[in-house]
């Protein structure tokens, strides 16, 4: 698709903000199904639970596809997205690029996010009994952190901060460098000027940092 930017690469963020869009109506949804599913009178009835499991699923394939999008972006330096020019460069060893991801607001979401995702799912697995109504105060949650990262204006509200917003998006660069402002053909190859990212905060590059969100 065409959008008058040379050098962009639009589908790891389009595809990554629609994995966001699935993760928070998947879990919204199954919040849903299983508030019905404990409140059912008829225990016996599972079809509550099994739409609730369904759409637990879809909610936990599209959070491991925002954190593969991501990692995509960050990883190759496309730095035409926000995130990954504020989080990283390409000075950045792989171990440091990992801990560009939690670094910021977005990340740190995304990741709490997957990590409720695996707990729900060993939840579905062992909880039995419990399932249903400990299971929809996750999906409530899940949908809740889900919502931190949508992005989008609702009634000129905007809710949350997506981790795939364009840089151009971001920053207003016709303000920050005039010249785009009177020489829109440079504007349209405003990445050709930006040959690498801000980089990791120098506090944050230590190997506990690697693996200490994650672990907490």
């Amino acid at each position: 698709m065409n959008t008058g930017f040379n050098g962009e690469h639009l589908l790891p963020g389009q595809l990554g903000q629609l994995f966001i869009i699935l993760s928070f109506t998947g879990a919204l949804l199954a919040a849903i199904c299983y508030y019905f599913a404990t409140t059912e009178k008829n225990q016996l009835n599972n079809s509550w639970q099994r739409m609730g499991r369904i759409a637990f699923y879809i909610n936990t394939a599209s959070v491991v596809g925002i954190g593969v999008c991501l990692f995509y972006i960050i990883y190759n330096h496309l730095f035409e997205y926000h995130y990954a020019w504020e989080h990283s460069s390409k000075s950045l060893p792989v171990y440091y690029i990992i801990s560009s991801y939690w670094e910021g607001q977005e990340g740190s979401f995304w990741l709490w996010c997957f990590w409720q995702a695996v707990l729900g799912n060993v939840l579905i697995w062992k909880a039995k009994s419990w399932e249903r109504p400990v299971m929809t105060v996750v999906c409530l949650s899940q949908a809740m952190l889900a919502s931190m990262l949508l992005g989008v204006e609702i009634f000129g509200q905007r809710i949350g901060s997506s981790p795939f917003i364009l840089l151009r998006e971001a920053v207003d660069l016709k303000a920050s460098a005039p010249i785009f402002a009177s020489r829109p053909d440079l504007y349209k190859n405003y990445l050709s000027y930006i040959t690498d990212g801000n980089g990791l905060n120098p506090l944050l590059q230590n190997y506990w940092m690697v693996i200490h969100p994650p672990t907490l």
